[in-house]
């Protein structure tokens, strides 16, 4: 295995990754930023104010994207096992 070839899996790797959890982070921080305007318009600083909705949104997202991420990974992991014979040489 050459180093290109490793370069390659590695930046097909990350960027699986970062594709997969995107839409999870994307509605953490959509939420996280409406919840704090709502915090400063109210002045109500409550801790679990924060936190509830955005497990509830990155749930919701989990779920509704889940078979994209699914899709995507395995079509990442179909493409590393195509490349099995090439590592081993």
């Amino acid at each position: 295995m050459n180093e290109l070839l490793a370069i390659g899996i590695i930046r097909n790797a990350l960027l699986t990754t970062l594709l997969a959890a995107a839409p999870m982070l994307i509605a953490a921080t959509l939420v996280g930023i409406i919840v704090s305007i709502l915090q400063a318009i109210t002045q109500i600083r409550e801790m679990t104010l924060t936190f509830v909705p955005k497990i509830v949104a990155v749930f919701l997202v989990t779920v509704i994207f889940f078979p994209w991420i699914m899709k995507l990974i395995g079509g990442f992991t179909e493409q590393l096992l195509a490349q099995l014979p090439a590592l081993i040489r």
